[in-house]
């Protein structure tokens, strides 16, 4: 992930912690309680708000940033450190954003169908 990726991803991750300071949406510490729930919601096939491939690649951007092979070597001081810090951002922020979609499913009452899925 080059400088540029890691801006973009920055610029997403504030985007979505300024979501969260709305009086009406799900806060960040509510949010981040929310993961385990939306995890084993997913997995068990009750939530389908997130799909099985975006969980996929949540789990791929995570043994990115924990492995130690990487993209970029971290032995170049700082470009090596940048595609680790805009994977780790990206991880955040999809995971902050997909908990809030989760919050409020919940608080709708867990409808069988999607939040902005026509109704026949």
């Amino acid at each position: 992930m080059d400088r540029k990726r890691s801006a973009a991803a920055a610029g997403q991750a504030w985007q979505i912690y300024s979501e969260t300071l709305r009086p009406d949406a799900p806060g960040l510490w509510e949010r981040t309680r929310a993961v385990p729930r939306m995890l084993k919601a997913v997995l068990r096939g009750r939530y389908k708000g997130m799909s099985f491939g975006t969980l996929g690649l949540l789990v791929l951007g995570l043994i990115y940033i924990v492995s130690p092979i990487d993209a970029i070597p971290d032995v170049f001081p700082v470009v090596g450190i940048v595609d680790d810090t805009g994977m780790a951002l990206w991880l955040a922020a999809a995971l902050v954003k997909a908990a809030g979609d989760f919050v409020i499913w919940e608080r709708a009452g867990r409808p069988t169908v999607l939040v902005g899925e026509p109704v026949d």
